[in-house]
């Protein structure tokens, strides 16, 4: 393993941006919790911090508001980190979990153990890694028989997407009633009456994926070089890219699973990042800060854009995500000319 693990160069870019997506989340953190219909002051929020606050401050702040923006910073990280992995091992900027189906599938898996199985927790979990394994299987299978690569590859998985969608509805449909909207709200994405129990849990599955995500990341350099040239240096192809397709659908599912499809994160994240430090080799953290500060910025406009109403989040991420997803294409296309 030495004779191919390097690090990457010093780029205080780099590090100048991974410290300003740190204050810039610690900001939006103090944001989140003061501000809005109930609006707690600077001594009282701090007593509710420390342990001493009334019931009323406890509820909004420790129940409502905490548990709710630290599961926002733990699934935007992990969408970033599983897109970031994507586009850098198929050296495409629109290779993202969103794009190629893998997100599609592991809502699929999702469902159909939410309303088949009528199962719920870890099992939800469980089932969307499996369901977007198998469409990560299923379109990488397809693709290596038609000989697909690049854009043709982003191709198929928009096409699988498009008939697991298809499948999603068809579900809905056959689901009683109160599950069906249940579930359609959970295919919004939202982040809603979200529990400490589901933050603690993407919280740990972060503290878990993402060391691995970044071990393995040191490979992406390489891969990144070309298949021959990184087997020459003494990298095993094969299975660095199926270890880093593992890492990154797990880590779409266990977001998934959290609070449904959130669009947009995975695909833009990594690219943000790329263009303000001005490199490629961007590793872990800054990808992982930056998803988790645009979630968290998400969540808290859809909570507040039409208060007392609130947008689901994924559907606000979503719009922003088709609006850059055009700006991108429309560069791609200018640099083609």
């Amino acid at each position: 393993m030495s004779k191919f693990r390097f690090a990457p160069h010093a780029n205080p870019l780099l590090k100048r941006c991974q410290l300003y997506l740190l204050l810039g989340c610690m900001a939006l953190c103090l944001a989140t919790l003061t501000g809005g219909q109930y609006d707690p002051s600077a001594s009282r929020l701090l007593a509710t911090l420390l342990g001493h606050g009334d019931p009323l401050t406890n509820l909004i702040i420790l129940d409502l508001r905490l548990p709710r923006f630290l599961a926002a910073l733990g699934i935007g990280a992990a969408l970033a980190v599983s897109g970031s992995i994507f586009q850098r091992t198929a050296g495409n900027p629109l290779a993202s979990p969103d794009l190629v189906g893998f997100t599609v599938g592991s809502a699929s898996g999702a469902l159909v153990t939410l309303l088949l199985l009528q199962l719920s927790g870890n099992a939800v979990i469980l089932g969307a890694l499996l369901g977007g394994v198998l469409s990560a299987l299923l379109v990488t299978g397809i693709a290596h028989v038609a000989q697909a690569r690049g854009e043709r590859m982003i191709m198929v998985g928009i096409a699988i997407a498009a008939l697991l969608a298809a499948l999603n509805e068809y579900l809905l449909t056959r689901a009683e009633l109160d599950d069906a909207q249940e579930a359609r709200l959970w295919l919004f994405g939202s982040l809603d009456s979200l529990s400490w129990s589901k933050a603690l849990m993407v919280l740990g599955g972060c503290a878990l994926l993402l060391p691995i995500a970044a071990q393995l990341g040191q490979r992406l350099r390489l891969l990144e070089l070309g298949n021959d040239l990184a087997e020459a240096l003494g990298l095993p192809v094969a299975y660095s890219q199926y270890a880093l397709l593992l890492v990154a659908l797990a880590l779409t599912a266990l977001a998934i699973a959290t609070a449904g499809p959130i669009g947009f994160i995975a695909l833009a994240a990594p690219q943000l990042v790329k263009r303000l430090t001005h490199t490629s080799d961007i590793g872990i953290v800054a990808p992982a800060l930056m998803g988790a500060l645009l979630t968290a910025a998400a969540d808290l406009l859809a909570q507040r854009l039409l208060a007392p109403f609130q947008i689901p989040v994924g559907l606000l991420t979503g719009a922003l995500g088709g609006l850059y997803l055009i700006y991108l294409l429309a560069s791609q296309w200018r640099r083609t000319l």
